[in-house]
């Protein structure tokens, strides 16, 4: 299984959001961090906006921010909605079930199975886990690094 370009950004983009700590992240300094168009940005922007993953703010001071806590975000519900199907063979598209052994098969029902397990393993990782993962990422982004509190 091969996940889209569309995914990969977009948990790029949550994991840069996390890591920026609730201040408004800029779209042309996301999408120049991962070297993409800023008009392509936008594509997945509207699909995790329309999730319920991000919002926006309009403006001078706006920008992208997390809709909910990073904790809260799982990259299996990330998957779920960036990716527009799951359809790993013919066998599960219902429409093209022209296999002669699709009745007596358990092909199709192996593969339902690794997918399922595919996206458990995935729904235990968080968007905070993997922005939380590395002490240097931040710095990796290109983002400002957080002030010490000294005692």
């Amino acid at each position: 299984m091969r996940l889209t370009q569309q995914t990969n950004y977009a948990i790029r983009l949550l994991i840069y959001c996390a890591a920026s700590d609730g201040r408004p992240s800029k779209v042309g300094d996301i999408a120049s961090t991962f070297g993409i168009s800023e008009l392509h940005l936008f594509k997945i922007l509207k699909v995790l906006v329309d999730g319920g993953f991000v919002e926006t703010i309009r403006g001078r001071k706006g920008g992208v921010l997390l809709a909910k806590p990073p904790q809260d975000i799982t990259v299996g519900q990330v998957v779920r909605v960036t990716e527009e199907n799951f359809t790993l063979t013919d066998c599960f598209d219902e429409s093209k079930q022209d296999c002669p052994l699709i009745s007596a098969c358990d092909y199709n029902q192996i593969l339902h199975q690794a997918l399922a397990a595919f996206l458990a393993v995935l729904d235990t990782k968080t968007i905070a886990d993997l922005s939380e993962a590395r002490p240097d990422i931040r710095f990796l982004l290109d983002l400002p690094m957080q002030a010490v509190a000294v005692n």
